[in-house]
């Protein structure tokens, strides 16, 4: 039904072979996109790199959003290399341990902030430096989760940070409509990622999930990715500002 042929996509968020990155890496090449892959740091290294090559992609490279000039490096070797972008995802996520198990109002200013910043402000950087990028229209894409809008015990202080996000989204999607680019949140269920493994009693959301949903089934990386090639495609042009929910129905139950 479409095709992301020619397409330049940049992938910022693979850990590994369990990351939604990963899956909409995946689908995005699967459609024929061209693909850029970052990753963390040296550590991280060792394990996406072999992804990345496995996904022939033409531009690999760190990205430590909190490093100054990695993010600019990024985007600069995609305008030398492309000279344009179609399609960004930012799928990275962060809070520190003590804060994210606490409570919400207990959190400290600088467990705050800093999630704030790696979790949603990364994602309006991004954007900001993508915009020259897409001079004909292109597609951002971002990971929430359904703690932005309903309390989810355990997620804690995520929730305020994720529904920041989602509010950052359609801020930016009303900013850049003219221009053609459009701006989305996906959101799946609950999945069993190493991000998510730092959740307090993870397991219990995960079983829960699958009960309530009305499908009987907890969302995949394939899901989240199959959503995210249509939203980067033609056949979505005329879609922006929304939070894709990806879950088995789970978020439509009481």
């Amino acid at each position: 039904m479409f095709s992301l042929q020619g397409q330049k996509a940049l992938i910022v968020g693979i850990a590994n072979e369990q990351s939604i990155a990963w899956g909409c890496a995946l689908a995005l090449k699967a459609q024929g996109a061209d693909l850029a892959v970052t990753w963390l740091n040296d550590k991280a290294e060792r394990f996406v790199r072999p992804l990345a090559e496995d996904l022939g992609a033409e531009i690999m490279m760190p990205l430590d959003v909190g490093q100054p000039g990695q993010l600019e490096a990024v985007f600069g070797q995609i305008a030398d290399r492309w000279g344009r972008l179609d399609t960004l995802l930012h799928s990275i996520a962060f809070a520190p341990r003590d804060d994210l198990h606490g409570r919400v109002i207990d959190c400290s200013p600088e467990g705050f902030g800093l999630a704030m910043d790696i979790s949603v402000h990364s994602f309006l950087r991004m954007i900001r430096l993508a915009e020259p990028l897409m001079p004909n229209g292109g597609c951002c894409l971002s990971v929430s989760f359904f703690g932005a809008s309903r309390v989810v015990r355990h997620y804690n202080m995520m929730g305020p940070v994720k529904a920041a996000l989602e509010s950052s989204v359609r801020y930016a999607a009303a900013e850049l409509g003219e221009k053609g680019i459009r701006v989305h949140a996906l959101s799946p269920g609950p999945l069993k990622t190493r991000a998510a493994s730092g959740i307090d009693q993870f397991d219990e959301l995960l079983a829960s999930a699958e009960q309530r949903a009305p499908t009987q089934k907890l969302a995949t990386i394939e899901d989240v990715g199959a959503m995210a090639a249509f939203l980067a495609s033609s056949r979505a042009r005329n879609l922006t500002g929304g939070v894709h929910d990806i879950d088995g129905g789970f978020s439509i139950t009481a």
